[in-house]
């Protein structure tokens, strides 16, 4: 049942051309699917990060929300958190570690992307095959299979994008996913 609901997830968290392209020569076209959606939602939240001017990391609409940089910080943490689960080994970082010690926007984007950096290690690795073991969760006590790891962390980036772009729109900038090349 687990694995159904991360199923149905995981599909849910596709972009369309994810899902209807074919998949790549040769093997693994599961893995190459979670491995391009990865790579689709790093790379937005890498340019946000590089996109914003510093004096906006410390913005945020409301009180009641997390700062521009307190996201990235977050996420930051988070990558850490899913890709070790993923990769089977203890997290070198706590979720909250750089919310609290990273304040600069060179502080942020530099723990951010050396998050990247860990979680890209993680899911070049994955293979169909491996994608169905299990490992122990990032969150939780029950075991999970590693794709569900990886896909959390798709999963959680994409949800903080979105919040990254709310903020780019009230400040009149355009976000990375909607520029076109």
């Amino acid at each position: 049942m687990r694995l159904a609901i991360a199923a149905i997830a995981a599909f849910s968290c596709l972009s369309p051309a994810a899902v209807f392209a074919q998949p790549a020569s040769g093997g693994d076209p599961v893995s190459s699917s979670i491995r391009s959606e990865w790579k689709t939602v790093a790379g937005y939240i890498k340019a946000s990060a590089a996109d914003m001017d510093e004096a906006n990391y410390a913005f945020k609409p409301v009180d009641s929300v997390r700062t521009f940089g307190a996201i990235l910080a977050h996420v930051a943490g988070a990558n850490y958190t899913f890709c070790a689960a993923a990769k089977g080994e203890k997290s070198p970082h706590a979720e909250g570690d750089f919310e609290k010690s990273a304040t600069t926007k060179a502080q942020i984007t530099k723990a951010l992307n050396d998050s990247l950096a860990y979680c890209d290690a993680a899911f070049a690795a994955a293979t169909d095959a491996t994608l169905g073991q299990m490992v122990d969760p990032p969150f939780g006590t029950q075991k999970i299979t590693r794709a569900e790891a990886l896909i959390g962390n798709i999963g959680h980036c994409n949800e903080h994008y979105g919040n990254l772009v709310t903020y780019f729109r009230i400040k009149g900038i355009v976000p990375p996913s909607s520029r076109r090349q």
